[in-house]
């Protein structure tokens, strides 16, 4: 049995009171009408929520051992297997870093649908609950239910087209506690906006903590302008939804996750030694200088550090 009241409890107080833990640039005013409580709490803890990374079969080795470089951390041992419903083949690996956790796939045959589509895996309690608890909420379920070589999973969609796995395992994992949270990073259209908040937050019994209409375009790519932001916590952790009208220069809106990082400087130092790309150049909006850099074998992610703390 997985011990939800007491992750939920030591990551929301992480969320709003840990200094140098990057929601702490998300605290606001949170209104009781926010929080849901008529679904079960099914999520277990940020550290088991997993970025699912694809890549070549030749770039998998260099691929882990830029981010292990980049982040430090450790990887799970190597192996092949079928993590799909239907046959297929891959290589897979578990990066754990203490900004993040990836789930690496390197398939060895052709990828079956929609596999490749989902941008995150969610340790939950029960999959069959959180797979009710998604319905109730809005989404639908695109892969049910199956069987992989250590527990179940499924595959659902969230109004605006926005793909997740829940996973369960047969042996509840154990890892350790980030140093900071990543942020699941969402782009949305305006016409699917508040479906996508409504529902997200109903599934993960999370909060608004802020819906910024003028946020700072260069965000995304347009400075000068403005967009909508929407930032989410909840015991999953973090997730931020950027509505655009989709006009978004390369690379916006292919990054999966943000990571918080000490010294965003020093980390991208390691990363361009590691192999990796900065494709867009550290840049300074509100609290935080942002840079978004491309891993070999793909992997676009962007990586920030904490500048000031909020009023």
């Amino acid at each position: 049995m997985y011990r939800k009241k007491v992750f939920r409890a030591a990551f929301l107080g992480t969320v709003l009171l840990v200094a140098g833990g990057g929601m702490r640039t998300w605290q606001s005013t949170l209104s009781a009408a926010q929080t849901t409580t008529t679904l079960p709490e099914v999520a277990v803890g940020p550290q088991y929520d997993t970025t699912h990374v694809y890549v070549a079969p030749d770039q998998f080795d260099r691929f882990v051992s830029s981010l292990l470089a980049t982040f430090s951390g450790t990887a799970t041992k190597q192996g092949v297997f079928t993590v799909t419903p239907t046959p297929s083949t891959t290589m897979s690996q578990l990066v754990l870093t203490p900004v993040g956790t990836i789930s690496v796939f390197g398939f060895k045959t052709p990828l079956p649908y929609p596999f490749g589509t989902e941008r995150t895996g969610y340790l939950v309690t029960d999959l069959d609950e959180a797979i009710k608890a998604a319905r109730a909420a809005g989404a639908d379920v695109t892969v049910t239910r199956f069987n992989d070589p250590i527990g179940r999973d499924a595959i659902i969609q969230w109004p605006g087209g926005v793909n997740m796995q829940l996973y369960w395992h047969t042996t509840a994992p154990s890892y350790k506690t980030l140093e900071t949270i990543p942020e699941n990073r969402v782009y949305v259209s305006a016409d699917r906006a508040d479906d996508f908040k409504q529902s997200f937050v109903t599934f993960s019994r999370g909060k608004v903590v802020s819906d910024n209409p003028q946020a700072p375009g260069i965000e995304i790519g347009r400075a000068g302008e403005t967009h909508r932001r929407i930032r989410i916590a909840s015991t999953f952790g973090k997730l931020t939804v950027f509505v655009t009208d989709g006009h978004l220069l390369y690379p916006y809106g292919r990054e999966l996750t943000g990571y918080e990082v000490a010294n965003l400087a020093d980390t991208l130092t390691k990363a361009k030694a590691a192999g990796a790309e900065i494709l867009v150049a550290a840049f300074t909006s509100e609290e935080r200088t942002s840079s978004i850099v491309q891993f070999p074998g793909g992997y676009i992610a962007e990586i920030h550090s904490i500048t000031s703390k909020p009023n």
